[in-house]
């Protein structure tokens, strides 16, 4: 058995503990474990000066972006901070750069209707509908249930997004007819999109071919991804005068402030109107 196999067990169960994600689990486990690799050291070993070399070589040689760096720092601070109590005194003064902030890439409505004038599958339309008319992430759209959806009040339940919170978002009356059909063979547990395994659901990697299919065959040039149908969500919802603080909750954003990018995106777009004299 590994001899750093019990330490490890500990940042596992903290983590899981706090419900961090099965992908920031494996993330952090992965980052203190190369951590080790690096420095050729048992964790009780591990000083300020190794954690300050290991940043500096993922930076430098390795050629990470800054991002990854941050990842890997906040997974080495948890763990040493947060489980093994351990007082660093200045750990938290590693400053990394942070990664200028660019305008995220959104579909205008025209473009929206073409992408989905081009998808055939019905179920795959329906699944990329979802994604933009309730502002949906990819993980989240794949995770719906049966019993995810209320077609009397036009809700979509969100299980359990970003940040392991519940929340709410609107179900467009276009859609009302299809879910309708697709649920009623549906039993309270069961996956609105099954994946080809017994009680699985559609990965996000389908969903981004599914996407990334349509973008092409709707000969759309633009650099988008399934996220820029939730961010054209919020981007037309902003034009179209709805209250910043509702798209915030609609969104499931924890600050306002993520949520006024969409201002900047929307001021962006009167660059392209013409004015009535050219």
């Amino acid at each position: 058995m590994n001899k750093n196999a019990m330490f490890f067990d500990l940042l596992k169960n903290e983590l899981k503990i706090r419900s961090f994600s099965p992908r920031t689990v494996e993330a952090y486990l992965y980052y203190n474990q190369d951590l080790l690799n690096f420095c050729q050291k048992g964790p009780t070993e591990i000083r300020e000066s190794d954690i300050k070399r290991y940043i500096q070589y993922l930076l430098g040689e390795r050629k990470v972006a800054n991002a990854t760096a941050r990842l890997a720092l906040n997974a080495i601070k948890f763990y040493y901070l947060k489980v093994k109590k351990r007082r660093f005194n200045y750990l938290f003064a590693i400053n990394l750069p942070k990664r200028p902030r660019r305008l995220p890439v959104v579909l205008s409505k025209l473009e929206v209707r073409q992408l989905l004038s081009v998808v055939k599958n019905a179920k795959h339309k329906l699944i990329l509908a979802l994604m933009y008319s309730a502002g949906l992430r990819v993980s989240e759209v794949v995770k719906l249930k049966a019993e995810d959806i209320d077609l009397e009040n036009k809700i979509v339940w969100v299980r359990q997004g970003k940040g392991r919170k519940d929340r709410q978002s609107i179900i467009s009356e276009k859609l009302v007819c299809v879910l309708g059909k697709l649920i009623k063979n549906k039993t309270v547990g069961q996956y609105l999109f099954p994946g080809q395994k017994l009680n699985t659901h559609l990965s996000s990697r389908s969903v981004e071919k599914i996407f990334s299919r349509a973008l092409n065959s709707a000969d759309i040039k633009k650099r988008a991804t399934c996220h820029s149908l939730r961010h054209s969500f919020a981007t037309h919802l902003l034009e179209d005068g709805t209250d910043i603080r509702y798209i915030q909750q609609l969104l499931g954003h924890k600050h306002l402030e993520t949520t006024q990018i969409y201002t900047r995106v929307s001021n962006q777009r009167l660059k392209e109107i013409k004015s009535p004299l050219d």
